[in-house]
């Protein structure tokens, strides 16, 4: 048997799919596994052995596709096309996915379909391309259980999805020494805590000022911090200013690290700290305890999945529809200091 997934969004919600590839794997472990992702996502899949192949097709944002990036494209397609599929899922919600799974040919082919105010209601087009539609097990729930409700009556998996998947064998300790030379050679000794500021979303940014605060929590707890962060020339300098003034304590993965090797870095680590990124969904995978800061999107569809954390957000009172109506931007910067250090001490106390 096999089955394709189509799930092309960010990277963190490629993780977030692991769930369900695993789930699917135990129910038929004959079965072979194809995901089709974004070109430049794939990587934080290396921890999934479930998976037998993965396709990928280009970032869809205007000005950032190449002639390259659209013959790549005709030829994932063709290679979905000319493949015998029994099950396809498109679980990224979008025509481009959807357009790869009734390429695909295969026997059931589902998707879900919203009504308002859920999400936008699929079009009479697609649903007649589609011989299997999800109406239900949408609403308040986290990210891991939506997609994986949109398989589980297909393929009559366990009511209750696994955690995430990120397979110790898949981290490379041996790389992770050569990346970590120079500035960070020795980060990896003793216990240390990681910090993971950068984000490219005002909405979930917080102000450096605050997290140098609470990185200097941190070193009365931790002989060292570890700050991560993406290759973007921006993170790199943003996480340079976060270690500067604690005396070589703190130390910058630069951006240089691959998600093997941040898995790593994480599954060694005694906390994560950090904003709602891939880094957040991967300190879930290898069970790092993690405090994260939330201002959009909601809490209860990032959250780490099926690990120890504590989420800070402000207003957390609020209804969430109410909540939603407020700019991210504000909801972060009225998170404080002291929110972040009360979490962090809750949830080490509680690992205590």
């Amino acid at each position: 048997m096999r089955i394709l997934f189509t799930k092309l969004l960010h990277i963190g919600d490629n993780l977030l799919l692991t769930p369900t590839l695993v789930a699917t794997k135990e129910k038929f472990p004959d079965s072979e596994i194809w995901v089709a992702v974004r070109r430049g996502t794939e990587g934080i899949l290396a921890g999934c052995p479930e998976i037998d192949r993965i396709v990928t097709t280009a970032r869809p944002e205007e000005g950032r596709r190449t002639w390259s990036d659209f013959g790549r494209d005709l030829l994932t397609l063709a290679e979905i096309a000319s493949t015998r599929f029994d099950y396809a899922f498109e679980l990224g919600d979008n025509n481009r996915g959807r357009i790869l799974t009734t390429a695909s040919r295969a026997k059931i082919r589902c998707t879900n379909s919203y009504e308002r105010p859920e999400g936008i209601p699929l079009s009479t087009s697609w649903k007649k391309r589609f011989n299997r539609l999800i109406t239900t097990g949408h609403g308040p729930v986290h990210q891991v259980h939506r997609d994986y409700n949109a398989v589980r009556e297909t393929l009559g998996l366990p009511e209750e999805p696994p955690p995430m998947r990120f397979v110790r064998e898949a981290m490379r300790p041996s790389q992770m020494e050569g990346a970590l030379k120079g500035p960070l050679e020795g980060a990896s000794s003793g216990s240390y805590a990681v910090v993971h500021a950068a984000t490219r979303w005002a909405s979930k940014s917080w102000p450096l000022d605050h997290w140098k605060q609470v990185i200097a929590a941190l070193l009365k707890r931790f002989p060292q911090v570890m700050i991560s962060c993406g290759p973007s020339p921006r993170e790199v300098a943003e996480a340079a200013i976060l270690c500067e003034g604690f005396e070589g304590r703190v130390l910058s993965t630069e951006g240089k690290l691959s998600w093997a090797q941040l898995a790593t870095l994480l599954g060694s680590a005694s906390l994560f700290v950090g904003v709602d990124t891939a880094a957040m969904h991967l300190a879930s995978a290898v069970q790092c305890p993690s405090v994260v800061l939330f201002g959009h999107p909601p809490a209860y569809q990032f959250q780490p999945w099926k690990c120890s954390h504590r989420v800070v957000r402000s207003k957390d009172t609020m209804l969430e529809t109410d909540r939603y109506k407020l700019p991210g931007e504000q909801l972060m910067q009225e998170i404080s200091v002291l929110m972040v250090t009360d979490a962090v001490g809750s949830i080490l106390a509680e690992r205590a």
